[in-house]
């Protein structure tokens, strides 16, 4: 099967030269195709403007310094690189990019060499990024919530790592795809770890709750905005490890990623949370989240967060 002819002919970045697509090849001794060494990013724009570009950079410098990967660009290189792939991108679909919600997708791996499982020094990373039209979130998710399922966290313990290794996360939203979910809801040891693709919040008496940003989940940019968001409406946040018992009986559950941007989940293992219906705080930092994104769109800053990312909560008690 000749799939270059079912593949998208949109422009793309490889390796310093802008190509269909359809058109895009790497070679087979690239250490991101024989063992998944690198790293990627995806990073959400809207009506051509970069959102929270800056964390997305920063979370990306984290995983290359990790991977020991030297980072191609500067921030101000890959700026323009994909700002002018965005107006590539949106001219290939005849369309103004000011009309288009966009996706950015970056990966960098360490670059080809005979294939040895160790770190060789001195490679030239491969450098890929992609740019495809943002799906809408669907009207009937957003104002009814989603249904997720549950189960074990059981993949690598490197999760802060934004790694091409997704084989774990891939097999995770496999089972709720299964299932007919739209996400799972993972636990490792019996608290609660991440989705398969994005970051799970609980909500106790108005209270926001997350895991810690430790090695075993990977923080997503949302983190610093719900905070934000958090803060600017007076609802109370907190990071802390949460178990399985107080997900169950939480009264609102959300997730947040890129793509899914905020969403409530309104079913658990075919159990309803809380009311089964979207609750309030979500309804506040949804909002707050829309506002974010024209904030976003007019060049304005929201305020920045001004307490510590990781309050302190004991472990156990959903407060207050």
């Amino acid at each position: 099967m000749n799939t270059s002819n079912t593949l998208p002919n949109t422009p793309c970045h490889l390796n310093g030269l802008t190509l269909p697509l359809n058109e895009a090849k790497v070679s087979v001794l690239d250490r991101g195709f024989i063992f998944g060494d690198g790293i990627y990013e995806v990073a959400p724009v809207y009506q051509g403007k970069l959102f929270r570009f800056e964390q997305h950079m920063a979370r990306m410098a984290r995983s290359l310094a990790e991977l020991r990967i030297p980072n191609p660009h500067t921030e101000t290189g890959w700026r323009a690189l994909i700002q002018d792939l965005l107006q590539q991108h949106a001219q290939s679909l005849g369309q103004s990019i000011g009309e288009l919600n966009q996706i950015v997708y970056i990966q960098i791996t360490r670059g080809v060499a005979p294939r040895d499982h160790a770190m060789p020094a001195g490679l030239t990373p491969t450098v890929f990024v992609m740019v495809n039209e943002m799906k809408p979130i669907a009207a009937k998710d957003r104002d009814n919530g989603v249904a997720c399922i549950s189960a074990e966290d059981f993949r690598w313990e490197k999760a802060h790592i934004k790694s091409t290794s997704l084989l774990g996360a891939v097999l995770s939203r496999q089972i709720s795809f299964d299932a007919g979910a739209t996400e799972t809801v993972m636990f490792r040891d019996g608290y609660l770890s991440e989705a398969a693709a994005g970051n799970v919040w609980v909500v106790k008496n108005g209270h926001v709750f997350g895991t810690p940003t430790d090695h075993l989940v990977l923080e997503g940019i949302r983190y610093g905005l719900i905070e934000e968001l958090c803060q600017q409406r007076g609802i109370g946040f907190s990071l802390q490890h949460i178990s399985r018992n107080e997900v169950i009986n939480a009264d609102e559950l959300m997730l947040s990623s890129a793509s899914k941007e905020l969403l409530a989940i309104t079913s658990l293992d075919a159990q309803p949370v809380g009311s089964g219906r979207p609750g309030p705080v979500f309804e506040q930092l949804y909002a707050g989240y829309q506002l974010a994104k024209q904030s976003c769109r007019s060049n304005a800053r929201l305020p920045l967060s001004a307490v510590t990312h990781q309050q302190k909560v004991p472990n156990d008690t959903m407060r207050p």
